[in-house]
C-alpha cells in the first residue's frame, strides 16, 4: 500500500471533495494521504473519517497546503480559482501532479497556471468524464462537417448551488465547435440575450445557463438550420464519474513531464 501514489484532496469538506475522497479510499490504485480545507473550517484540525460523519482515517485535515502537500504524488482540485492558483504553486513546490476540475477562470488565472506548469505536470478540464469528452470530439467534428447555415447553441443545465455560467463543460463545448468551425470563440459567442436583443448573429456560438434542483450536469450542442436540427447531448447522474476521472488523470500523469494537459491526453482522444 505504501507504494502505491499518495493523493491529496483540497476542498475536502465539499460535495466534490467528499466524493473525491471516497473514490480515492475506494480505489487500489492509489492512497489518501491528506485533506485541505480553508483557515477557520470547522473539520480543520479534525480526523477527516470522523468529521464525515464515520470512522477514524487516520488522515488530519489541514489548512496548509504546503503541509499536506509533502511527500504527495498528486492534488486532487474542484475548489475555486483563487484557492486552486495557491494550490497549484504548493503542489508545484512539492513536486506534485495537479489536477483541476475547478472552472471559472479568467485569462489571467489561465496564464499564471501555464507558467506553473511549466515546473509540474497539470491535468485541467472542465469535465472529467469519459462521455464528455468523447462529445468534445463529437462537436468539434459536426461544427467541421457544417457550415453558417447550421446555428450552434449550447444549453447547459447544473444545480442551485453552482456560482459560475456558463459552465466550464459548456465552454469546453463552445471551443471545440470553434475549433471546428475555425473561428476565434472569443469573438464569436453569445452569452447573454435579456430585451431586444435583434435577431440572431448568422455564426455566433451561443449558450443558455440553466440553475435549478440537485441537477448534476446536462448539455445539450444543438446544430440547426431551416428544416433540420442535430442535438449531441450528455446527462450525468453521479458526481462519481467525475471524480473517477480525476484520479485516472492522477494516476496518468505519474511521470509525465512537466506541461498543461486535458483529458483528452488521458483517455488518448
Amino acid at each position: 500500500m505504501g507504494n502505491l501514489p499518495g493523493i491529496v484532496v483540497t476542498g475536502a469538506s465539499g460535495r466534490m471533495g467528499q466524493m473525491l475522497i471516497r473514490t480515492v479510499l475506494d480505489s487500489e490504485t492509489a492512497r489518501l494521504t491528506g485533506a485541505v480545507e480553508r483557515p477557520g473550517h470547522a473539520w480543520v484540525g479534525q480526523d477527516l473519517g470522523t468529521a464525515m460523519g464515520g470512522t477514524a482515517l487516520g488522515v488530519t485535515v489541514s489548512d496548509d497546503p504546503a503541509q499536506a502537500f509533502d511527500g504527495a504524488q498528486a492534488v486532487l482540485d474542484f475548489t475555486a480559482p483563487a484557492a486552486t492558483l495557491a494550490f497549484a504553486e504548493a503542489a508545484a513546490q512539492a513536486g506534485a501532479a495537479h489536477v483541476i476540475g475547478t472552472t471559472g477562470f479568467e485569462e489571467a488565472d489561465l496564464s499564471a497556471l501555464a507558467g506553473i506548469a511549466q515546473r509540474v505536470p497539470i491535468v485541467r478540464a472542465g469535465n472529467m468524464s469519459l462521455g464528455v469528452n468523447l462529445l468534445v470530439q463529437l462537436t468539434r467534428t459536426v461544427a467541421a462537417a457544417l457550415d453558417e447555415d447550421f446555428d450552434i447553441e449550447i444549453v447547459e443545465s447544473h444545480h442551485n448551488k453552482k456560482v459560475d455560467a456558463p459552465s466550464g463543460t459548456a465552454l469546453m463545448l463552445g471551443e471545440a465547435a470553434a475549433e471546428g468551425r475555425g473561428i476565434s470563440l472569443k469573438e464569436m459567442s453569445d452569452r447573454g440575450r435579456d430585451g431586444i436583443t435583434g435577431a440572431r448573429e448568422r455564426g455566433k456560438i451561443g449558450f443558455s445557463a440553466l440553475r435549478m434542483g440537485d441537477v448534476v450536469g446536462e448539455h445539450d450542442v444543438v446544430f440547426a438550420a431551416a428544416g433540420e436540427r442535430i442535438t449531441l447531448r450528455h446527462v450525468a447522474t453521479d458526481r462519481a464519474i467525475f471524480a473517477r476521472g480525476a484520479l485516472k488523470a492522477a494516476l496518468w500523469a505519474q511521470g509525465k513531464a512537466p506541461g498543461e494537459y486535458s483529458m483528452l491526453d488521458v483517455l488518448g482522444l
